[in-house]
């Protein structure tokens, strides 16, 4: 080290040239992928020798075992490695073997993907939305969608694990360094060989027999043929000649049926098939159908919504569910019908223009509602249970016609609180009811409870304002006083200031529950059920009439007349002059 101390030397610049030279023989850059000759392992690093380098760069031993390549490196033997830093602060040359072992896999995949080739590489994980699959060659990781592992639906592909297979490269990109792959692409490319020699075997006007239904679009359905050698297409406008919106309408999966080939495109290796066209046109004798009559028709699928049923064979119509029963809303053709059921059913319109039949099975039975009016017309009592109870009605049902009739809470009673009459009835509670109303184009019954007992403002009937009705008190509060008139249950309140004249004397604690008082009719309205009675109003009309006729003030605490001195007074002066 002694040749370092003074660099003034001669020595020491000629060694410092000699020193330069030699390195500036090897271009050495950060970045760059170099090799490293292994000139000794120990238990936990690598050391290698690269020209041009200063120093010895080393790597740990734990990254070329997860690598897997520890067993292939032997002293003498050359490993790849990424050249990150010449010199770190500490003096150290950084590399990385796995690192040039990622970039040496990706130049791979860039050149498989520019030349449109095949890659090897096997499922090592399922991952959200596909599986992981490493390269083989490179052990770079690349991602597989779930729609692109197979050309039919996978339930299981614990096969396909851990399996050697060819993938294609459908996407990479550089900026992010991901690689997508499909595995579909290479099984339909070997199948597009063997399926344009299937195609050739089919000519238009060949008929298909027992061809399976095997899935669904918006714009047609899809049949295996001969044991799922081919699957052909089946247009929506080719499955009837009525008028359908979806397939599902009228097939199942796994059904059977005859196809009549149409199209045969080699190029694009389609066959086009249809049904309908294996049968006449029915609708070119439809008007062998009438309007309003009952016909026998077959149910051929069942739907949420309804079910299809056939007039004869390739003429289907719907049965739409609001057309299967009288009573019972959003019935379930699931729960009257199977699938082969003959049933009779009514037509209730035919549209040659839109091809369309539409039929009623519950017009083949006798409106329950028609049957109800001629039985128990408007005004008639009839006995219903409880069958259900919401926050303001109760329904019932009527047992012998099977209808569920609407009950106001409103209509419970005519005195006590809605909500409150309510809680008293339960399910399976039976009453007696008055028909209100009877809706038949609607399908609605309203019923009464209060109506099949007396009214008690049947009591005002014969009276009007200004009648003066005789009532018990029942109660008294800050208010005012709550009344019964003499033979009515009828509860009435009279306001604080419906008591008396002087303001005194409207006090509603002058008052006890059974006391009887007497008081005026101040307002009375039968179609809007009111009747506002006046203590105060009875005493103005008797202050009236007793200064009228100069007759001496009742006395009394029903009626204190405090101020009728006064008005006395006044009326006797001039008479006395």
């Amino acid at each position: 080290m002694e040749i370092y101390k003074d660099l003034t030397k001669q020595s020491t610049k000629d060694f410092e040239q000699l020193l330069n030279s030699q390195l500036s023989k090897v271009k050495i850059e950060e970045g760059k992928i170099i090799d490293g000759v292994v000139t000794k392992i120990t238990s936990k690093f690598v050391f290698l020798f690269v020209e041009g380098l200063k120093s010895e760069p080393v790597i740990d031993i734990n990254e070329l075992k997860s690598l897997n390549i520890l067993d292939k490196v032997k002293e003498g033997k050359k490993i790849s490695v990424l050249l990150e830093k010449i010199e770190d602060k500490n003096g150290d040359v950084i590399v990385s073997a796995t690192k040039a072992q990622k970039i040496k896999g990706w130049h791979q995949l860039e050149k498989a993907y520019e030349n449109n080739e095949p890659i090897m590489g096997k499922i090592i994980s399922k991952i959200k939305g596909g599986v992981c699959v490493e390269h083989i060659d490179t052990g770079s990781l690349m991602f597989c969608p779930g729609s692109q592992i197979s050309d039919a639906p996978l339930k299981d592909i614990s096969h396909l694990m851990h399996e050697p297979q060819k993938f294609a490269l459908i996407k990479l990109d550089k900026v992010r360094g991901n690689a997508c792959v499909s595995r579909r692409q290479i099984i339909s490319s070997n199948k597009k060989e063997d399926k344009s020699k299937i195609i050739e075997k089919y000519k238009v006007g060949d008929v298909i027999k027992d061809a399976v239904v095997k899935g669904y679009s918006s714009f047609g359905c899809f049949f295996g043929v001969n044991n799922g050698e081919l699957d052909v297409l089946v247009h929506l406008q080719e499955i009837s000649y009525s008028r359908i919106n979806h397939p599902d309408e009228v097939f199942n999966i796994g059904e059977k049926h005859d196809l009549l080939v149409i199209t045969v495109d080699k190029d694009k290796l389609q066959v086009g098939c249809s049904i309908k066209q294996l049968s006449p046109d029915p609708f070119e004798h439809i008007s062998n159908y009438e309007l309003n009559k009952p016909y026998k028709v077959k149910v051929v699928k069942i739907t949420d919504y309804g079910c299809f049923c056939e007039l004869e064979p390739g003429l289907s119509t719907l049965l739409h569910s609001s057309e299967l029963s009288w009573t019972k809303k959003n019935l379930s053709a699931k729960k009257l019908f199977k699938v082969g059921d003959v049933i009779s059913c009514v037509i209730t319109e035919i549209d040659k223009d839109k091809r369309r039949v539409a039929i009623s099975h519950r017009l083949t039975k006798e409106n329950p509602y028609e049957a109800l009016l001629k039985k128990y017309p408007v005004g008639s009592e009839i006995e219903g249970k409880v069958v259900s109870i919401n926050e303001y009605a109760i329904y019932l049902n009527i047992k012998d016609f099977d209808i569920d009739v609407f009950l106001h809470s409103n209509d419970l009673s005519y005195t006590g609180n809605p909500e409150e009459e309510l809680k008293k009835y339960k399910k399976e509670d039976k009453l007696k009811v008055k028909i209100l109303e009877i809706k038949k184009e609607d399908q609605k019954v309203r019923v009464g409870l209060k109506q099949t007992k007396s009214d008690p403002l049947e009591y005002f009937k014969n009276k009007k304002q200004n009648d003066i009705v005789t009532v018990k008190v029942v109660s008294s509060d800050n208010k005012g006083l709550v009344v019964k008139p003499e033979g009515s249950e009828l509860g009435l309140v009279i306001k604080k200031n419906h008591i008396a004249i002087n303001s005194a004397d409207a006090r509603p604690s002058r008052f006890m529950p059974g006391d009887r008082i007497d008081a005026a009719i101040l307002e009375l309205s039968f179609d809007k059920r009111k009747v506002v009675l006046s203590i105060k109003l009875l005493e103005e009309l008797q202050n009236k009439e007793a200064v009228s006729k100069f007759s001496s003030p009742l006395s009394g605490k029903n009626l204190p007349f405090s101020s009728l001195s006064d008005k006395l007074k006044k009326n006797k002066e001039p008479s006395e002059e």
